[in-house]
């Protein structure tokens, strides 16, 4: 399914509808870590170390992955639907066509890791780590994002609609073409150049001047 936005057009999860019932610990029978073509719900899968682990074609339903790593993971077609994953690092990962919809990100780290065709819906990820992450055709949208941490990174097509933002930390990284007009936020740490090209409302503008070193007349 490809999902059209206002600039750009994002690919869902390829998962057909008739995925049986899975369980996690399957991945451990494999020679490498890998799972695929599965449901997987209700299940605890809390202080897990799995570096360089396959995933393909799941839904996780309202499943915890809480305080895990697994690094350098590689995900595609994946769906997490009122998850738990706070704490979680998927640092240096490759994530490719993967929805989180409900879920609780706080503190999850996806330094270091490419994120494509990747959509955040109603989540609550606060001090989520993206420093030096690369994302290309992402949607955070209506997703608490408060003293997130974007340092460095690279944007392409990437959508903020309805976010809450405050303390989110952009610094060196380029706001250009990024639309921020719909997002709330009091304070946002950023650079006058990351500013360069970036969407805001007339009220946020206001606020970005004083950045600037600019007095507004009202």
């Amino acid at each position: 399914m490809i999902v059209l936005t206002r600039n750009f057009k994002i690919e869902r999860p390829k998962i057909q509808t008739d995925l049986q019932n899975g369980n996690f610990q399957d991945i451990y029978t494999e020679d490498d870590p890998y799972l695929s073509n599965c449901t997987i719900s209700n299940a605890e899968i809390d202080n897990v170390e799995i570096d360089k682990a396959v995933l393909s074609t799941i839904i996780f339903k309202n499943t915890t992955f809480i305080n895990s790593r697994f690094e350098k993971i590689d995900m595609v077609d994946i769906v997490f639907e009122n998850c738990d994953l706070s704490n979680t690092s998927f640092k240096e990962g490759i994530i490719h066509r993967v929805t989180f919809k409900g879920c609780k990100l706080m503190g999850v780290d996806f330094s270091v890791a490419t994120l494509g065709n990747v959509t955040f819906e109603n989540c609550m990820s606060n001090f989520s780590n993206f420093v030096e992450a690369r994302l290309k055709q992402v949607i955070f949208d209506q997703t608490t994002l408060q003293s997130a941490n974007y340092y460095d990174c690279q944007f392409n097509k990437i959508k903020f609609d309805n976010c809450e933002l405050n303390k989110a930390d952009f610094y060196h990284t380029s706001l250009k073409g990024i639309d921020l007009s719909t997002c709330t936020y009091e304070v946002l740490n950023v650079t006058p150049e990351s500013l360069n090209g970036c969407v805001v409302s007339a009220d946020q503008a206001i606020g970005f001047s004083k950045l600037l070193g600019l007095q507004v007349k009202q």
